[in-house]
């Protein structure tokens, strides 16, 4: 049995734990445990099924529920089939881009310019880490049109809206020599799922405290 304080665990990407940590403050979810993956893992995302499987069994004895904070994030369907064998649900979408975006919206981006670079909040911190040096354009320049040929917009999808994050994405967008698109969309999909999560397991708690009483 869950100890008290132990109900639900998200087993989230790292790349969400900023955001993560914003909505259990703002909602006041301090019950709330959450596990973060590393956010690295997105290149390679054929080990994230194991990663969030592992992580499921280490922790099943002590939470009543769990929670996956990933989309399907490259994983080809393979997350899907161990949180099918596991009794675990996920935020839906194919990536936080279109769980961010909300689908309907991401859709409609997508159709209207497929070439396009999507920032995120996280990405927009980490992009001399994780796209310059990452994809070694630091040290070869030249790569640039190797990789961004085919691109012709950059579309930031904002989470927590700022003017200078705005004009770092522009700057962004301008040396990528792509046209630039700002988006305030919040947490979208991560937040709904979250919030229905948390729902559904203080409603089991409930039950499961009537039951003992």
């Amino acid at each position: 049995m869950a100890r008290n304080g132990e109900g639900l665990l998200i087993i989230a990407c790292g790349a969400l734990a900023h955001e993560i940590t914003a909505l259990r403050r703002a909602n006041r979810w301090d019950e709330l445990n959450v596990r973060c993956l590393p956010a690295e893992l997105h290149n390679r995302p054929e080990r994230i099924p194991d990663a969030v499987r592992g992580l499921i069994r280490a922790s099943r004895e002590q939470y009543q529920a769990i929670f996956v904070a990933y989309a399907d994030c490259g994983t080809g369907g393979l997350l899907d089939k161990v949180l099918r064998e596991e009794g675990v649900e996920r935020i839906p979408g194919a990536h936080c881009y279109e769980f961010f975006a909300t689908a309907p919206v991401f859709a409609a981006l997508a159709e209207a310019e497929p070439g396009t670079f999507y920032l995120t909040d996280f990405l927009l911190r980490h992009f001399e880490r994780l796209v310059l040096k990452g994809l070694g354009l630091d040290r070869h320049p030249e790569l640039h049109s190797t990789y961004f040929g085919n691109y012709r917009k950059l579309v930031y999808l904002a989470q927590a809206p700022g003017l200078e994050a705005r004009e770092q994405a522009r700057a962004i967008a301008a040396r990528m020599g792509l046209q630039f698109e700002y988006r305030d969309t919040g947490y979208g999909a991560l937040e709904t799922s979250l919030v229905a999560a948390v729902r559904l397991s203080d409603v089991r708690r409930s039950r499961e405290a009537a039951w003992r009483t």
